[in-house]
């Protein structure tokens, strides 16, 4: 596993070091004992709004079509982000703490 790109002793970003806290630790929790494809819509459905559901969402879309090597614009088109989003998550792609990386490994794995 390759250690984030923060450079701060213990691998902790900035925004790490403001949510990492017991409340923070319990949803993560609970997100990692969710099994299904089924259990993930109803815990997030109950959990957060459609707009936060759908941001991540397309989010995590705009990641992928990056990786793509996608432009702005066809990514624009195809997902309705607007450039500042694509931008903020091309910047975690480039100097973030590899999430999307080892997500989208993991994936490919299965």
């Amino acid at each position: 596993m390759s250690e984030p790109r923060s450079g701060l002793a213990g691998g902790f970003t900035d925004m790490s070091k403001k949510i990492r806290n017991e409340a923070t630790d319990g949803l993560f929790r609970a997100i990692l004992s969710l099994q299904s494809m089924e259990e993930c819509y109803t815990f997030f459905e109950d959990v957060c709004t459609i707009n936060e559901i759908q941001s991540l969402s397309q989010r995590f879309e705009v990641a992928k079509l990056l990786r793509e090597k996608k432009t702005y614009l066809e990514i624009a088109e195809k997902t309705g982000a607007s450039t500042a989003t694509i931008s903020r998550v091309n910047r975690s792609l480039n100097y973030g703490n590899d999430g999307y990386d080892m997500v989208f490994r993991r994936m490919d794995e299965k």
